[in-house]
């Protein structure tokens, strides 16, 4: 061990790697951007960009569960490309260069520009997002106790972020116009690039993160250095993107195969089929440990993905929900986005210092029974929201106090699985692929929104009225709440019943 990883070693900071924190601000602010645009997207969508049509909730419906989609997908190849040619800090950089560009953007009162924003920031999501999270991994030894918690510190900023987004970006969309909480999320990003750089400075990274050499960087494809490649190709990719996001309508007729199919929905249904071949090839190649390891990584994407298509609800029907059918005073409709993270920050470090304890006494319950925990409490925070149509008043309009509930249920759900699951990816997956698989650990979010869409497609309320409510949108929502609702217990009951199966697949990895 040379003098200077030694020196690295000894950078510590409440008992965590001192480039913890520079991480965790740096993720805080990028969050903040990304959430601040988020909670404003949906409402946005419905009053002003589709406005005029009769199916607006449709419509924004197709093209969040598009956007989000490709945000998450991004990834996978964001991840492959930082392994095999940048490394995480310059994909890191270059993701957030790119997704400060798209929130700036959309402060541009434009449709086509509207659409151009949201390729950038998905381009930008691709580089940035699954790197952000293997630096983190990368701060600790394998089999360092210290890293479940560190990813719940870490996951506790993302929070923070995704805390004061919504209420600023929210209020100044409410006060003064959508663009400038467009714009403030924007700043947010560029902020984050900030605390990163300094980091970088400050050496408390070391030698983590870099390319795979120079070589690699300098390497010349059809005449052009691979470092340069890169990003000139990840800004061709955003008109495209942005092509495709406009594409919203169906492909097909009613009553045809394509009736509720846009062109991102078969592309990405295509997408996935190759990201589960590539895993295919992967696993055969790999160890019988690997591959058994490898498996779980997959199994434990897949239930994240069921949590995640009911938690991202959050942005889109949960949102027109609260505009429509909740007695809202202290905050607006956007600003309800705020209480998922507001609940994160209030419980991360009681659920962190939990799980050091019972690790302590040797009663830490394994992933599975975590993530079996999670969806219940997923399922249980449905059934609070179904519940609460027996208490409307005379508008059709719910106590405010029903979505507080529901948030800090779903919110402990959370805690039980995203963080845990962030660590368990890393040391599931071979380190040639670590990057990779975080990629695909973010592909849950990917297939989520697919979830997303088409929930949001049977719960439109169709209307050109700008405050839609009452009874008639009352009923729809509690119907599909109670219809969540039994589809995540369900899916509890599968994961804790298998439990015992899984905990032998992952082997030494708690």
């Amino acid at each position: 061990m040379d003098t200077k990883t030694e020196f690295m070693e000894e950078q510590q900071m409440f008992g965590h790697p001192k480039g913890l924190f520079y991480l965790f601000f740096a993720e805080l602010w990028e969050r903040f951007s990304f959430y601040g645009m988020r909670a404003l997207l949906t409402l946005y969508m419905v009053n002003v960009i589709f406005e005029a049509l009769v199916a607006r909730d449709y419509a924004a419906a197709a093209v969040y569960s598009s956007y989000g989609s490709l945000v998450y997908a991004s990834t996978v190849i964001g991840g492959r490309i930082s392994d095999t040619i940048l490394g995480m800090r310059k994909s890191i950089f270059l993701g957030g260069v790119l997704m400060a560009l798209g929130h700036f953007v959309l402060a541009i009162e434009n449709n086509m520009a509207f659409y151009l924003a949201l390729a950038l920031i998905v381009v930008g999501n691709g580089f940035f997002k699954p790197n952000i999270s293997t630096f983190v991994g990368a701060l600790y030894k394998d089999g360092d106790p210290r890293k479940d918690s560190g990813f719940v510190i870490f996951y506790m900023g993302i929070n923070i972020g995704g805390f004061a987004a919504p209420l600023l970006c929210g209020w100044l969309g409410s006060e003064y116009g959508w663009h400038y909480g467009f714009g403030l999320a924007g700043i947010g990003m560029l902020t984050g690039l900030i605390f990163f750089w300094n980091g970088i400075r400050k050496n408390v990274f070391g030698d983590k993160g870099m390319p795979p050499s120079e070589a690699v960087l300098e390497k010349k494809v059809v005449g052009v250095k691979q470092k340069v490649l890169v990003p000139v190709l990840a800004c061709a990719a955003a008109p495209v993107i942005a092509f495709l996001l406009s594409s919203y309508r169906p492909l097909g007729a009613e009553g045809s195969f394509f009736e509720d199919q846009n062109i991102v929905n078969v592309i990405f249904k295509l997408v996935g089929v190759t990201i589960l071949l590539y895993l295919g090839y992967i696993m055969f190649k790999a160890t019988l440990d690997e591959r058994k390891k490898l498996f779980m990584a997959v199994l434990i994407t897949f239930f994240m993905t069921i949590f995640w298509g009911f938690h991202e609800l959050s942005g889109s029907v949960i949102t027109l929900f609260a505009e429509r059918n909740v007695n809202l005073s202290i905050v607006d409709a956007a600003q309800t986005n705020a209480l998922n993270s507001m609940y994160i920050i209030i419980l991360s470090i009681p659920i962190s210092l939990l799980f050091t304890y019972l690790s302590k006494k040797k009663l830490n319950p394994r992933t599975p029974y975590k993530f079996g925990m999670g969806l219940a409490f997923a399922g249980i925070s449905f059934y609070i929201l179904a519940l609460s149509g027996g208490s409307a008043d005379e508008n059709g309009m719910v106590p405010f106090s029903y979505l507080l509930i529901m948030y800090f249920l779903i919110s402990v759900g959370e805690l039980f699985m995203s963080p845990v699951g962030l660590s368990k990816i890393t040391d599931l997956s071979p380190k040639r692929i670590v990057a990779f698989m975080m990629g695909v650990w973010f592909l849950s979010s990917a297939f989520a929104f697919q979830v997303v869409g088409f929930i949001g497609k049977q719960l439109a309320v169709e209307s050109t009225d700008a405050n839609v409510g009452g009874f008639e949108s009352l009923d729809i929502y509690i119907n599909g709440f109670e219809l969540i609702a039994q589809y995540a217990l369900g899916a509890a009951v599968i994961v804790l019943v298998t439990a015992p199966l899984m905990k032998r697949l992952m082997g030494d990895v708690h």
